[in-house]
């Protein structure tokens, strides 16, 4: 059941009440916002289910931009003089179910007058508003989100019950799908190493991973011993390193080279 109604015009701010409704459900959840380009189910009949989603919200915001109040029908007339534009239906039904009707300026839109709103509008020319501007569209999005958890103490509750499911790491969805051998799924996925290799696809070869001793990677036998003097291989050859020199030892015979960049 929706909290929050997201009214507008399509033809004046509809950018403007996808930006509210995406902030207001991030916070509150999706489920409690209503937005009718989102929330109203595929050939589900739109009148009863923007009447019904009005009448149950606590709270119905009223998206104004610059070409709001001077819309026009398809005869000529001004769109808020006919009692079935949807937008005009939709916020005096909040009206009359007792809903809190907050109107949200976008942009250069100017506060309404009661001389600029037909009779059955008039209040909303009362009711204290709030702006968005798009150079200031986080702050002001942060105000309106924080004005309804004041008001509305259900959607305090439910931004509470969001912050707590997202600190205990909540479920994790199973999204492997049907696989032939073994699979692992976690919510969280570290790998600390040195060495730079990063994440890499296919075969790398040989990676060594913090060795504290000596290392051999190819055939054959190594015997590394420093302290009795001495290095044997068994095979072509190898690499070491002996006390700051690099030494190459191939077909029994030994080359040396000093490490000067060690």
């Amino acid at each position: 059941m929706p909290d929050i109604f997201v009214n507008y015009r399509s033809a004046d701010e509809d950018t403007g009440a996808v930006l509210i409704e995406r902030e207001l459900s991030r916070r509150f959840g999706s489920e409690r916002v209503f937005r009718a380009s989102k929330s109203i189910k595929i050939g589900r009949r739109f009148p009863q289910e923007l009447l019904t989603a009005v009448r149950r919200s606590s709270v119905l915001i009223a998206v104004i931009g610059e070409r709001w109040a001077d819309a026009r029908t398809a005869e000529g007339l001004r769109a808020l003089d006919d009692p079935e534009d949807w937008t005009r239906r939709e916020i005096v039904e909040a009206f009359e179910s007792g809903a809190l009707v907050v109107p949200v300026l976008i942009g250069r839109a100017t506060r309404l007058g009661r001389h600029d709103l037909p009779p059955a509008l008039a209040e909303l020319a009362d009711c204290q508003y709030r702006r968005l501007d798009t150079r200031n569209a986080d702050g002001d999005l942060a105000r309106i989100g924080d004005d309804l958890a004041e008001s509305v103490p259900r959607l305090a509750e439910a931004e509470r019950e969001i912050a707590r499911g997202a600190a205990a790491g909540g479920e994790v969805d199973n999204q492997v799908g049907r696989v032939d051998g073994s699979v692992v799924q976690a919510r969280d996925y570290t790998h600390r190493q040195s060495g730079g290799i990063g994440n890499v696809g296919g075969d790398v070869g040989t990676f060594i991973n913090n060795a504290s001793g000596p290392v051999q990677t190819g055939d054959g036998p190594q015997h590394n011993d420093l302290r009795n003097g001495g290095v044997h291989f068994n095979g072509d050859g190898g690499n070491y390193i002996e006390r700051g020199t690099a030494q190459q030892r191939f077909n029994g015979r030994r080359t040396d080279r000093q490490d000067r960049d060690r």
